[in-house]
């Protein structure tokens, strides 16, 4: 399909984007949650996830490899094309919709939590995380490079603030806060993997800068995968450092671990740059998500599955302006409302779910479409992967689906969405447009 957007990003605004949203709420925010399930553990959690994100990855690597990597609707495109229809996947891109800005909404309110931190709990949160969206709305207005440009300075930062508390908090670790290792025996480890697989969610938003990136098919593959290991490492040491120097009392009633775990050990100065830091993963996190709704919403429009002014793309800026108010009018909403949990609650459920189909449409991917991959990963161990990924998103779906209340909600949502694609459909539309239609971009 045709789109005016603009390919401005290149390989650094990338790795930028995929690391921003990553080292975000997941390793600063959701290691003190996973540590009342596990204790210490959590490290080991990390460890056990990795080679299940990696090889959900690989998925993500093959399609945007191929010419549907140059259209921004990342698991949408890729699962209707595969299938060769656009129920499942409308109503998967409609959960991942609602999560994004659920965890957009969460986001700048963690981001208020931390400002407020910063300054002695000076300031309203609401109204800090309020300013953070609409400030990153005007910056997502005016033109992805200046969204880019952004993400790679609040990067830098960050990657300064992480250096400065992990390389002297090795040195300050106490084995004894590691013991006992295991605090909530199997069934609190297992019970720890979803909250902590919500550090690694998210790393498909990459796909829906496809559409903005030069050369996507060839540098996007190459993001992905090396951008993930990256991130695995940077979460290894941080919560070896973070478990290792805080004591198991501090951390149980911190807000903020990191920072907390940073003051033991380093002057003032500069555990103000690590909750500095803390500050621009959060931001990171926040402009990265902000872009995902609204392009998959142009896809969705192309389809006919959505209004086409909600994907129509600026001819002045090149961005999807009407998409981005949307967004931004929803996580207003739901944060001045005080009913993030609607949304955010479902958020790694249906990225789970995401991955699961996602990856079974790596097993399923038609002949023209595989002999159109260009990323240099062997058939064998794309099929190892795929059933990796398979198996591990199927135990995570698993072990969610004993909280009825996320059964509730997942329902409620999904069939919201099925209604809206039964209304949305165009008569004798046909299936997806499958193969051909990746030949025509």
């Amino acid at each position: 399909m045709a789109h005016n957007l603009r390919r401005d990003l290149g390989v650094v605004e990338s790795y930028a984007a995929l690391l921003g949203i990553l080292i975000g709420a997941g390793i600063f925010k959701v290691t003190g949650v996973a540590w009342e399930l596990t204790g210490p553990s959590v490290i080991f959690g990390y460890l056990v996830l990795a080679p299940a994100i990696l090889a959900t990855s690989v998925a993500y690597s093959v399609f945007v490899s191929t010419p549907l990597g140059r259209e921004p609707g990342g698991e949408y495109t890729h699962i209707s094309r595969v299938f060769g229809g656009y129920g499942l996947a409308f109503v998967g891109a409609w959960l991942k919709i609602i999560s994004y800005i659920g965890a957009l909404a969460y986001l700048a309110r963690a981001f208020g939590d931390y400002v407020r931190q910063l300054f002695g709990g000076r300031g309203d949160v609401v109204v800090i995380a309020v300013g953070s969206l609409l400030f990153f709305y005007v910056i997502h207005v005016a033109g992805v490079r200046w969204f880019g440009r952004l993400q790679v300075w609040m990067c830098i930062v960050l990657g300064v603030s992480l250096v400065v508390l992990v390389v002297p908090g090795l040195f300050a670790v106490r084995m004894s806060n590691y013991r006992p290792f295991f605090t909530g025996g199997v069934g609190g480890f297992a019970a720890a993997l979803p909250p902590l697989f919500f550090a690694y969610a998210g790393f498909e938003a990459l796909a829906q800068t496809a559409g903005e990136v030069k050369d996507s098919t060839s540098r996007l593959p190459r993001v992905f995968l090396r951008g993930i290991v990256a991130t695995m490492i940077i979460y290894l040491l941080m919560s070896v450092v973070a478990f290792g120097v805080l004591p198991a009392a501090k951390l149980r009633g911190s807000a903020a671990p990191m920072a907390d775990a940073a003051s033991q050990y380093l002057p003032l100065g500069a555990a103000m740059l690590v909750t500095i830091g803390a500050i621009m993963a959060l931001t990171t996190s926040v402009n990265a998500t902000m872009l995902v709704p609204s392009r998959i919403a142009i896809m969705l429009s192309g389809d006919g599955l959505a209004p086409r002014w909600i994907g129509r793309v600026s001819p002045r800026t090149g961005t999807p302006i009407l998409g981005l108010t949307c967004t931004l009018a929803a996580a207003l909403i739901l944060l001045l409302s005080g009913q993030i949990a609607l949304a955010l609650n479902i958020a790694v459920f249906a990225l789970v779910v995401l991955y699961f189909i996602h990856s079974i449409a790596l097993l399923r991917i038609p002949p023209p479409l595989a002999a159109q991959v260009t990323v240099r990963i062997p058939r064998w161990l794309q099929l190892v992967a795929a059933w990796l990924s398979i198996v591990s998103m199927g135990t995570l779906i698993v072990l969610q689906l004993r909280d009825r209340n996320l059964i509730v909600l997942v329902f409620g949502w999904s069939a919201a969405g099925l209604v809206l694609y039964l209304l949305r459909r165009i008569p004798n539309r046909g299936a997806a447009g499958g193969i051909e239609d990746a030949e025509e971009t």
